[in-house]
C-alpha cells in the first residue's frame, strides 16, 4: 500500500491547495484514530483564520501516550512529504504540531479541560458557530 503525498502550500485558495489541505486534513484524522486518540474534535477554519485550514484537537490518556501519538503523527506528515513542527514534546501534557494547514493539539485530559480550546472557537465574529466535525 502507498501512502499518499500530500505537499502542504501556506495558502488553500485554489482547487489544488483545497484538495491537498484536505488530504492532509484526512491523513491527520486517520493517524490520530490509528494510534487511539480519544475525543478528537475537527474545527474547520478555512474562511476563519488564517493560521490554518484546520484545527484538530483530541488527547491521549496519558503523557506517555500523547507523546507517542505526537511522534508518530509528525513522522508520518513528513512520510508523505509534509513539513511538521512540533512544540511541547518534552512534557507531552499539551503537544501543539503544527502541519502547515492543520494545526494539531494533543492534550492530556486534565489539560485539556483547563484550556478548553473548543470553548474559544465556538463563535466566530459574525455571532455563528463554526461547525465543529467530532471523529
Amino acid at each position: 500500500m502507498t501512502k499518499p503525498k500530500v505537499k502542504v502550500l501556506k495558502s488553500a485558495t485554489s482547487e489544488e491547495g483545497k484538495a491537498e489541505s484536505d488530504a492532509l486534513h484526512a491523513l491527520v484524522m486517520k493517524s490520530l484514530d490509528d494510534d487511539q486518540a480519544q475525543d478528537i474534535v475537527s474545527i474547520p477554519l478555512a474562511g476563519k483564520s488564517n493560521i490554518a485550514d484546520h484545527m484538530v484537537i483530541a488527547e491521549g490518556r496519558s503523557t506517555r501516550q500523547v507523546a507517542g501519538i505526537a511522534q508518530k503523527l509528525a513522522e508520518r506528515v513528513k512520510q508523505a512529504g509534509g513539513t511538521v513542527r512540533v512544540e511541547g514534546l518534552a512534557n507531552a501534557d499539551w503537544v501543539l504540531i503544527d502541519a502547515g494547514d492543520v494545526i494539531v493539539h494533543l492534550f492530556r485530559p486534565e489539560v485539556r479541560s483547563f484550556y478548553n480550546l473548543e470553548r474559544m472557537w465556538a463563535v466566530d465574529e459574525e455571532g455563528e458557530a463554526p461547525e465543529v466535525v467530532e471523529a
